[in-house]
This record gives C-alpha cells, sequence and structure tokens, in this order.
C-alpha cells in the first residue's frame, strides 16, 4: 500500500509522510518507508526528512552516516541539516562535536541564524555560563540576528542551573519584552515555571493575569500556574486557581486536580485530598494511578498504613505499562505489611507491579530493581538490573550509582558469584569511562582495574 501510493507523491509529501510515520509508527516503519519511496523523489528534502527522524530518535551514528552522505551527494545547502546535528549533539551532551560542527559551518561560509544560535546558547548554558554569556553577546552583536523569547529564555534556565538567580530574572524581563502575540500562550506557561524558579511570586501572578487577557485560556495554563504556587508554597494560591478551573468547566484534565491531590497529601491534609478525588468522580471522570499514588503519600503520611496500601494497589491495578508508584511510598508499603506477618501480602503486591509495569527503557527497569531490593528481593531485583543494563545505549546508560549499590549489596550479602556476573555483563554491555569501570570492579574486588574494559568512553564523565 505504501509502495503503491508513494509514486504519487512529490518529494515534499513524502517527507512529510516520512516524519509523520517516524512519530506515529517509529523509526523502524520509518526507515522501511524511506527504502520503498521512488530513488527519482529522493531529493534533499527527502534524505533532510530522515535526518530528523534519526535525531528525534537519538541515533548517534545513523545521523552522522546519513549527514556524511547528504555532504557527498551535494544535499547540505544551508543550515537545516547542520542545526539537526548540533540539536542531537546539544541533546547527547556531545559539546566538542558540536563545537567542531560549528567550526565547519564557519569554514564553509554557512551562516548561523536564530536556531543554530539558541541550540548552541542551550548547549553550553550550564556547564560553561561564561561561554553561554560569550555566545549570547555574539548574538546580540551580531546585525543579521533577531534576538527572540527563546533565546533570553534559554539564556534564563542556564543561570538558573548555575543558580544565579538574579542575573536569570534579568534574562527573563528581556525575554517577556520579547513575546510575539502568535506564540504568546506558549511564552507565558514558560515563564510562569521560570518566574517560580527565580522565587518571583509577583511576576508569577503578573504574568498569569496576562495569560487570562487572551482570549481562550488552556489547561496547560493552569496547570504551569497551579505548578508554579505550588513550588513557591503558595497552597492558597494554587487552591484559587484550582477552584477558577473547576469554574469554567472546561475539557478535564485529570493532572490539574492530580496537583491538588499531591500536594494536599504533602501537607497531610487527608480530608482535602479524598475531597478532591471524591470531585473527579461527581464529574463521571476517573481517578488515575496517579491520583491512587498521590492519595498512598498521604495516608502514609497520616499513618493509615492500611489504606496506603490499598491505594498502591489501586494505582498499581490501574497503571499503564512502564509505570510504577513512588518508590519509597511503595517500600513502606511493602515494609509495613511483612512487619504484620503478612509476607504473602506484600509478595503478591510485588509480583503485580512487576507483572503490570512491562517495561521498555533501561531506566524504568532500575526502578523496578530498586523497589525489589530494598523489599528484600534480591534475585528478582538482580533480573531487573540485568535488563537494565541489557537495554543500555551511549546515550541511555544505566546509572552508575545504582549499579555500584547492587554490586556492593550483593557482596556484601555473600552473592560474590552473582557480583561477578552482573560486574561481567556491565563490562560488556555498558559504556563507562574507565575511571568508573574501576570504581565499579572495586565494589566487588576491592582492587583497582589493571585491564581496559571492554567499551570506554573518552574521558571519565559519569554518563549514568
Amino acid at each position: 500500500m505504501i509502495e503503491k501510493n508513494c509514486y504519487n507523491l512529490s518529494a515534499g509529501d513524502a517527507a512529510i509522510r516520512l516524519d509523520l510515520i517516524s512519530k506515529v509508527h517509529g523509526l523502524e516503519k520509518a526507515e522501511k518507508y524511506f527504502i520503498s519511496i521512488s530513488a527519482s523523489l529522493h531529493n534533499y528534502k527527502i534524505y533532510g526528512s530522515l535526518l530528523t527522524c534519526y535525531v528525534h530518535a537519538k541515533q548517534e551514528e545513523k545521523a552522522e552516516a546519513l549527514m556524511q552522505k547528504m555532504k557527498d551527494m551535494g544535499f547540505v545547502r544551508d543550515q537545516y541539516a547542520y542545526t539537526e546535528m548540533l540539536h542531537l549533539y546539544s541533546q547527547l551532551g556531545k559539546h566538542e562535536k558540536l563545537e567542531a560542527l560549528v567550526k565547519e559551518m564557519e569554514e564553509k561560509g554557512i551562516e548561523c541564524n536564530s536556531i543554530t544560535y539558541t541550540v548552541r546558547l542551550n548547549a553550553c548554558a550550564c556547564p560553561d555560563i561564561e561561554g553561554m554569556e560569550t555566545l549570547l553577546m555574539k548574538m546580540e552583536a551580531d546585525p543579521l540576528m533577531k534576538m527572540d523569547f527563546y533565546a533570553y529564555s534559554v539564556a534564563a534556565n542556564g543561570y538558573l542551573k548555575a543558580g544565579l538567580l538574579d542575573k536569570a530574572s534579568t534574562m527573563l524581563k528581556k525575554s517577556e519584552q520579547l513575546i510575539q502575540r502568535n506564540s504568546r500562550r506558549y511564552n507565558y506557561e514558560v515563564l510562569l515555571t521560570q518566574y517560580a524558579a527565580v522565587g518571583k511570586k509577583a511576576d508569577v501572578y503578573r504574568v498569569w493575569e496576562l495569560y487570562k487577557q487572551m482570549e481562550r485560556q488552556f489547561n496547560t495554563g493552569y496547570i504551569s500556574m497551579i505548578s508554579s504556587l505550588l513550588q513557591l508554597d503558595d497552597l492558597g494560591g494554587a487552591e484559587m486557581i484550582w477552584e477558577e478551573w473547576e469554574s469554567k468547566k472546561t475539557l478535564f484534565d485529570i493532572r490539574i486536580p492530580n496537583l491538588m491531590i499531591d500536594a494536599y497529601s504533602e501537607k497531610g491534609s487527608l480530608e482535602k485530598a479524598e475531597a478532591c478525588v471524591e470531585k473527579i468522580v461527581k464529574r463521571e471522570k476517573e481517578p488515575n494511578a496517579k491520583s491512587w499514588d498521590n492519595l498512598a503519600v498521604g495516608y502514609l503520611q497520616g499513618g493509615q498504613m492500611p489504606k496506603a496500601v490499598e491505594m498502591i494497589k489501586k494505582a498499581i491495578l490501574m497503571s499503564k505499562p512502564g509505570w510504577i508508584p513512588r518508590i519509597d511510598t511503595l517500600t513502606k508499603c511493602l515494609e509495613y505489611l511483612r512487619s504484620s506477618g503478612d509476607e504473602e501480602a506484600a509478595d503478591e503486591l510485588l509480583k503485580t507491579m512487576n507483572e503490570q509495569s512491562r517495561f521498555e527503557t533501561g531506566t524504568s527497569w532500575v526502578h523496578l530493581a530498586a523497589a525489589n531490593l530494598l523489599s528484600g528481593q534480591t534475585t528478582e531485583a538482580v533480573e531487573m538490573v540485568k535488563k537494565a543494563i541489557l537495554a543500555s545505549t551511549p546515550e541511555r546508560q544505566t546509572r552508575f550509582g545504582i549499579l555500584a549499590t547492587f554490586l556492593k549489596h550483593l557482596k556484601g550479602h555473600g552473592e560474590g558469584a552473582a557480583a561477578e556476573e552482573l560486574l561481567e555483563m556491565i563490562n560488556q554491555h555498558c559504556y563507562f569511562s574507565r575511571l568508573n569501570y574501576s570504581r565499579l570492579v572495586s565494589c566487588v574486588y576491592d582492587e583497582k582495574l589493571k585491564t581496559e574494559p571492554l567499551y570506554q568512553m573518552e574521558d571519565d564523565q559519569n554518563f549514568g
């Protein structure tokens, strides 16, 4: 069907379809579609679309190979392909490759545009504040560069990460002056969360009033505002905005009441948290896994352990694949059941969670492994860690600290053989530096590494 239809498409149409297939059906289907496209349509638009697919999937090797092929075919004509690769390197933290690509652009006379500059700005924002400031000044001095909201917003995030709140606030003021009418909704929502991060409550309320002057308010705006006020510990203000949202009877969004359930539960206001759940039901909607997980925190805070266990069960049973409850809440529920002599109930709860989760990513397997380990299920925990290791890629690395903890635990509990097996898997499938791999070896053998690991990174950065 795809092969038959693609011959009736223009190159531009096929490029759009390729992008949509990647987003909806995944990279593998997109690659198959690319192969099916008539060779006569294989121009820079088609290759550029495939490059974008690789960048979104963070497929560094495939993106680099395609970029080289595009260069060989004369398809790298402007900033587009370079911007995509810069974005990829920025996401992966490959700053040396990013700077090398920028130098290549300069040598070929390809000028940076606003998007290219912003990607570079974002890449150096936290680790290199001086570099970010130098680049920002260069952007401001460039007569061909039109400064926009996003450039100053990115700079503000860089200062926030570095703890430079006054400078972050200055950037936010500059970004606010550059808001365009056609993008003000998103800009206002971003400003709400950024002003909250800086601690500027008055500015949060001021931007909210500007947001409300638009023809229509969106759920994402209410989420940004309520989240911001809760971050500022303004529960009363959050309640006021929540009540305003309820009164408007807009399209229901479970994330909004969940914010309040979480806030009330953390504060120990169980009655209010329960009332939020009741309001969801009254609107003929159904609380989701996150709702029950949040409520479990409230019961835990109030010492009502049987109800906390009940909420965790509800959360797990209605959860989607890949989701698990908060590890600390789950662990305390499991500890309560075991200390009460109900080992069977504890094992059943953990078994249900293991069956229900059906994870696909290494990070999720690690979270589940931690829950198993903390509840005393060492064998199950090791199996989860093995799955996490097998799912490791250079871009999605199993965390160093988690692996070290598991190795120490196994060694300390007389499971030396299991620790050695796990270490060998790490050597074969993970991508740690020599230094970090040496540290993992010392967790098992109490000695430093004397031979090179199978896979190495160029430096001793912890990629976990």
